[in-house]
């Protein structure tokens, strides 16, 4: 009877590990100096005040310049939603086994949540530094706590972007 528990545990205990392992993610590893301006990490939300409203919040790194980057999508448990990268003349979207190649960084985050995102002036903004982008308010007010927020009033549809970063 012992025995029959024993191998009982044990399995048990090797379903538990191969299901924690399953959930792993591996290590995220720093690529060289190819985009040297900044590394971001936190959370984000957006929220766009369309018929019907949409929202969405993720995990995120974002690393680069407003020309050249990465931006990475995560899921609460780490794994990848997904993953935005970016050149002069090119943007690519990878959502799972889908792949959409866009003109722009701007056409990209406006062809995917559907409303237009100053990323220029967001880099600016994780900086610090206040860019005026008209239609936006940017909130700095917080950012030495890792909290930044910026409004769009014009054009409609309004909307609300908030990052929260790692510390």
């Amino acid at each position: 009877m012992t025995a029959v528990l024993r191998r009982g545990a044990l399995g048990l205990l090797a379903g538990v590990a191969l299901f924690l392992a399953g959930c792993a993610q591996p290590a995220r590893v720093a690529q060289k100096d190819e985009f040297s301006a900044g590394v971001w990490r936190g959370r984000m939300a957006l929220q766009v005040q369309d018929q019907p409203s949409q929202s969405f919040s993720a995990g995120f790194e974002l690393r680069g310049r407003p020309d050249a980057g990465q931006l990475t999508l995560y899921n609460p448990l780490g794994g990848t939603l997904a993953a935005l990268s970016w050149a002069p003349g090119s943007a690519t979207l990878r959502s799972g086994d889908q792949l959409r190649q866009f003109d722009s960084i701007d056409a990209l985050v406006a062809g995917a949540t559907g409303t237009p995102i100053p990323i220029a002036s967001l880099f600016d903004w994780l900086s610090g530094s206040n860019t005026p982008v008209d239609g936006w308010e940017a909130d700095l007010s917080q950012l030495a706590d890792g909290r930044l927020r910026a409004r769009r009033v014009t054009p409609p549809p309004a909307a609300d972007l908030r990052v929260a970063l790692d510390k």
